[in-house]
């Protein structure tokens, strides 16, 4: 007899399997419409029965959050009790598997601030629907199980121990290494002065300074808005040549939706690069559309889906300024835009947000160079500040969940804030923001060559991409 799961698994897997199989081209020539982003593989099935089973499975979870004291309460292998909060369903994957069988998949974050993937089977026909089968497929972006197709063609379920596996650079838990901060200063024909982020110890990192050598004066001065420590440094001619090192032993962990004894409302106003309302204010209400009566984490993710979905990440143009019109009209930049963006939009939509930057230190290899600065957001939702990297889960879409929420354990934080004021400060006036040296010579703008390495000192604990995810 054919079990009837395997069927099942078949017709759902082969969906699965091609959304994260195919390559994100963002030309326009490929760009896809919104109605076409919601069709599943199976062309013959009409846009109006996928809309029918996003219904259904709202339904369902509005019934349970309802019994549930408003939470859908499900509970994991190790039977601890979650209370889960809608975050998403993923029209992408909504599929009819046959007469009167449909298959949905939702996001939903737990109190403690984990997302997890649930799969549902659903029987019955559009308006009456009911969950047959609910399944945790994954916390945090990474499955429990993956699927494996057979030489009979059938898919299976298979536990993520025994699947194969691809490193994706995420480590999790904690992460601990020596960092350097090196500048070479070029040829000095007039008096210059410099100003670098030293990263201090919070709740996630513990940064202790090793050894400082400097030529030149220097002193630490405060950046008070956001608590930023800055070394700010004087040269002279004669230091030309000379190097600038800072190392530093850390220990950081992995980062996840937090509480913090103090807020303020400054993380909804604009600064020069970031604006908020206007045109910003139109369009996360077009991407948040009909999302408005819904949560916090809701919107959110709609502001950070609609950045991965449209954005490419590409180091050419006006980018590593961190100008949130330029990316809005280009859809391209780095981190800096990504993130940027992200923050008017939310802002525009009365979440609060916040900019910060440092450095992600490689998981493949354990000692070495480090590709220059990485930045990232927040965003306050739910009491908790929700950490996100949407350039990272741009590149990575298979970790898109885990990066809505998760900051890995391999990165340094230097600096947070845009616009900040210091004195003494540079010529130029506030600083955008803060990872490679303001450099300035004879009160002109200039550049010296900054370079990041690191050595880790212990084995951390990976996460892998699955095949499947």
């Amino acid at each position: 007899m054919i079990n009837p799961r395997i069927v099942l698994s078949l017709i759902i897997a082969a969906v699965i399997m091609s959304c994260n199989s195919a390559t994100k081209k963002k030309d326009e020539s490929t760009s896809k419409t919104k109605e076409e982003a919601t069709k599943t593989t199976d062309e013959n099935i009409p846009i109006v029965v996928t809309a029918d089973i996003e219904t259904g499975i709202k339904t369902h979870i509005d019934e349970q959050v309802k019994k549930g004291n408003g939470y859908f309460h499900m509970k994991t292998e190790d039977d601890d009790e979650l209370k889960l909060e809608l975050v998403r369903v993923h029209t992408e994957y909504l599929a009819n598997l046959g007469p009167g069988s449909h298959f949905a998949c939702v996001d939903l974050a737990d109190v403690s601030g984990d997302v997890y993937d649930v799969d549902f089977f659903l029987e019955g026909d559009p308006g009456d629907m009911n969950v047959t089968r609910t399944s945790l497929h994954k916390l945090n972006g990474k499955p429990f199980y993956t699927w494996k197709q057979h030489k009979d063609k059938t898919w299976h379920q298979i536990p993520v121990e025994q699947a194969t596996s691809d490193l994706l650079g995420i480590i999790e838990g904690e992460d601990k290494f020596e960092f350097r901060y090196e500048v070479t200063l070029p040829k000095m024909k007039d008096d210059a002065k410099m100003w670098i982020p030293i990263p201090e110890s919070d709740n996630f990192q513990t940064v202790e300074l090793l050894s400082m050598d400097v030529p030149g004066k220097h002193k630490m001065i405060e950046e008070k808005e956001y608590g930023n420590t800055i070394l700010y440094l004087e040269f002279n001619p004669e230091d030309s040549g000379e190097k600038v090192e800072l190392v530093y032993n850390v220990e950081r962990q992995e980062k996840n939706p937090y509480e913090e004894s103090t807020y303020s409302e400054k993380y909804l106003n604009p600064s020069l690069l970031m604006p908020v309302g206007d045109r910003f204010k139109a369009l996360s209400d077009s991407i948040i559309a009909d999302k408005h009566n819904e949560g916090t984490l809701v919107q959110a993710r709609a502001l950070y889906d609609y950045i991965i979905d449209n954005m490419l990440y590409q180091k050419a143009g006006k980018y590593g300024t961190g100008d949130a019109v330029y990316a809005c009209d280009a859809l391209t930049g780095n981190c800096t835009e990504f993130h940027s963006l992200f923050i008017s939009l939310a802002r525009s939509a009365n979440i609060p947000a916040r900019f910060a930057i440092g450095a992600a230190v490689p998981s493949e290899r354990d000692e070495g160079g480090i590709d220059g600065y990485h930045c990232w957001a927040e965003f306050y939702a739910e009491g908790k500040w929700w950490p996100v990297d949407i350039s990272e889960a741009n590149k990575y879409t298979a970790l898109a969940t885990y990066y809505f929420g998760r900051h890995p354990a391999n990165r340094i934080e230097f600096s947070r804030g845009r616009d900040l004021v210091i004195e003494p400060g540079p010529s130029s006036g506030t600083i955008n923001f803060l990872a490679y040296p303001v450099f300035e010579i004879g009160g002109s703008p200039a550049i010296a060559d900054t370079f990041f390495s690191f050595n880790r000192k212990v084995d951390p604990k990976k996460i892998t991409e699955v095949k499947g995810q």
